[in-house]
C-alpha cells in the first residue's frame, strides 16, 4: 500500500461519476472551499463523539451482562442468564447486514453528513429502551422482548455508522494522513471504553454490590441518554465531505447494490479483515470484566481497571500505528500483527489462567491491546481503500457488518467454549482463530485502483 495508491482514490471520489461510470466536468472547487486542517480537526471529532455514544452503550451492556441477565431473563441458573444476556447482546450484531445493505446504500445516495444523523437518531432510541425499560418481574415476557427489540434497532444503526464514520473520515483526509485521520474513529470507541469502565470503578464505590445488581447498572445507560441532545447538535453542524459533494450524480440504490454484487470478492475479503478486528477488541473489552469476575474469580473492580487501562492504552496506540501505516504501508503492519497474535495469544492467556491475579490479567490484556491498535490502526482504512469509491459506505458497511455477527459473539463463543471444554484459556484459541483469517485478508486485499486495475 502507497500514498499513490491512496492519491488515485481521493482523486477519482473527488471527480464525481454518472451511473455509467464518465467523470463529471465540475470539481470540489466548484461546490465548496476544501477544508482547512483546522476544520478537517474539528470534523473528525464531531464525526467521532456520535460513534463513541454506540460503543459506549455496547460496552455497558457487555460490563453488566450478569446483572442484566438477572433483571430481563430470570431462571436461577447463573450460567443460563448470563448466557441469555451475552446472547441478546450478540443478537444486534445480526441485524449489521441489514443495516449495512439498507442504510448503507441509502447513505451512499444522500450524503455521508446526512447518515450520520440518521444513525444517531436510531441508536439513542435503542439505547433508551435497555435503559428505561421494567424489569421481567414487573411486566413480564414483554421486558425482554423490548430490550430484544431495542438491540435489534442498534444493531441496524451500528450496521453503517462505523461505515458512515470511516468513509467519512478518510475522504476528508490528505493521502498522506489518511491512516492517521481514519484511526480516530477507532479511537473515539475506546473513549467509550474507559469512559464506561471509569464509571464502573466509580459506581462500584458508592453502589452497594446489590444494588448495582438491581438498579445500579441503568444509571450508565441514563447518563448516555442524557448526552444524546449534545452529539446531534455536534452532528448537525458537519459539513458534506468534498468527495461526496463532488458527485453530481450519486449511484442509485440498485446500482448499489448491483456492484455490491459484482465486488462480492472484495466484500469477502473485507470481512476476514474485520474478523480479527472485531473478536480481539472483544476480548480485550466488553468480555474482560465477566472475564475476570465470572472465569478468573477475581473482583469486579480489578477487571474493570484492567478495561480502562486497556481503554486509555488503546487511544494512545490506534493513531500512533495508524500514521505508522501511513509511512510503511498497511500491508506490513497487517501481516505483523497477525503473525504476532497466532503465536502469542494462546500462550500468553495459558499463562493468565495457570495463575490468574490482577497483575497478570493486566499484562495479557495490555498485550492484547497492542496487537489489536497495531492491527486496526491498518485495517479500517486498508477497508476504504479496497472498496470501490461509488459504493464506499455500503461496501464498508457490509464487510464490517458481517463479520461483526461472527466476532460480536465473541463473548458468547468464549464463554461456551470455556463451559465446554473446561479450559480458561480458549479466549487465546479464539483470537488465534481470527488473526489466521485476518492474515489470509492482508495478504490477498488489494486497493482499488483507477480502470479497475488492481495490484
Amino acid at each position: 500500500m502507497t500514498n499513490k495508491t491512496a492519491s488515485l482514490d481521493v482523486a477519482r471520489s473527488a471527480e464525481g461519476y454518472t451511473a455509467g461510470g464518465s467523470a463529471q466536468s465540475s470539481s470540489v472547487a466548484d461546490i465548496a472551499p476544501p477544508m482547512t486542517t483546522k476544520e478537517r480537526v474539528r470534523a473528525a471529532m464531531q464525526v467521532a463523539s456520535g460513534n463513541m455514544l454506540e460503543m459506549y452503550d455496547f460496552m455497558v451492556f457487555g460490563y453488566y451482562a450478569a446483572a442484566i441477565g438477572r433483571a430481563f431473563f430470570p431462571s436461577g441458573d447463573a450460567y443460563a442468564e448470563l448466557m441469555m444476556s451475552f446472547a441478546t447482546f450478540g443478537a444486534g450484531f445480526l441485524m449489521r447486514p441489514l443495516g449495512a445493505v439498507v442504510l448503507g446504500a441509502y447513505v451512499d445516495r444522500i450524503g455521508r453528513r446526512k447518515g450520520l444523523i440518521l444513525t444517531l437518531s436510531l441508536m439513542s432510541i435503542g439505547t433508551m429502551c435497555l435503559a428505561l425499560t421494567p424489569t421481567y418481574a414487573q411486566i413480564g415476557l414483554l421486558a425482554p422482548l423490548i430490550v430484544l427489540c431495542g438491540r435489534l434497532m442498534q444493531g441496524f444503526s451500528a450496521g453503517v455508522e462505523l461505515g458512515s464514520t470511516s468513509v467519512y473520515l478518510a475522504e476528508i483526509a490528505t493521502p498522506a494522513t489518511k491512516g492517521f485521520v481514519v484511526s480516530f474513529q477507532s479511537a473515539s470507541q475506546q473513549v467509550a471504553v474507559a469512559a464506561a469502565a471509569a464509571l464502573g470503578v466509580f459506581l462500584s464505590t458508592v453502589i452497594p454490590p446489590e444494588s448495582m445488581g438491581a438498579w445500579g447498572w441503568r444509571v450508565p445507560l441514563l447518563l448516555g441518554c442524557m448526552i444524546v441532545p449534545v452529539l446531534f447538535f455536534l452532528r448537525r453542524n458537519l459539513r458534506e465531505t468534498e468527495a461526496f459533494a463532488a458527485t453530481h450524480s450519486p449511484p442509485a440504490i440498485r446500482e448499489v447494490l448491483a456492484t455490491i454484487a459484482r465486488e462480492w470478492r472484495v466484500v469477502g475479503v473485507g470481512v476476514l479483515m474485520v474478523l480479527m478486528t472485531t473478536t480481539s477488541f472483544y476480548v480485550i473489552t466488553a468480555y474482560t470484566p465477566s472475564f475476570g469476575a465470572s472465569v478468573l474469580h477475581l473482583s469486579s473492580r480489578d477487571s474493570l481497571v484492567v478495561t480502562l487501562c486497556v481503554g486509555l492504552a488503546n487511544f494512545a496506540m490506534l493513531p500512533a500505528f495508524g500514521a505508522l501505516s501511513d509511512r510503511i504501508g498497511r500491508r506490513r503492519l497487517l501481516i505483523v500483527a497477525t503473525v504476532t497474535a497466532i503465536l502469542t495469544a494462546w500462550p500468553a492467556m495459558t499463562w493468565l489462567t495457570a495463575g490468574p491475579s490482577f497483575g497478570r490479567l493486566l499484562t495479557v490484556e495490555l498485550w492484547l491491546a497492542l496487537i489489536y491498535s497495531a492491527y486496526n490502526g491498518a485495517a479500517v482504512a486498508f477497508l476504504t481503500e479496497i472498496v470501490p469509491p461509488r459504493i464506499r459506505t455500503t461496501g464498508f458497511s457490509l464487510a464490517y457488518s458481517a463479520a461483526t455477527c461472527i466476532g460480536g459473539f465473541t463473548p458468547t463463543i468464549c464463554t461456551l467454549l470455556i463451559h465446554q471444554t473446561g479450559d480458561r484459556a480458549m479466549p487465546g484459541a479464539w483470537l488465534s482463530v481470527a488473526a489466521v483469517c485476518g492474515l489470509i485478508a492482508a495478504i490477498r486485499a488489494k486497493p482499488y485502483q483507477d480502470e479497475g486495475v488492481r495490484d
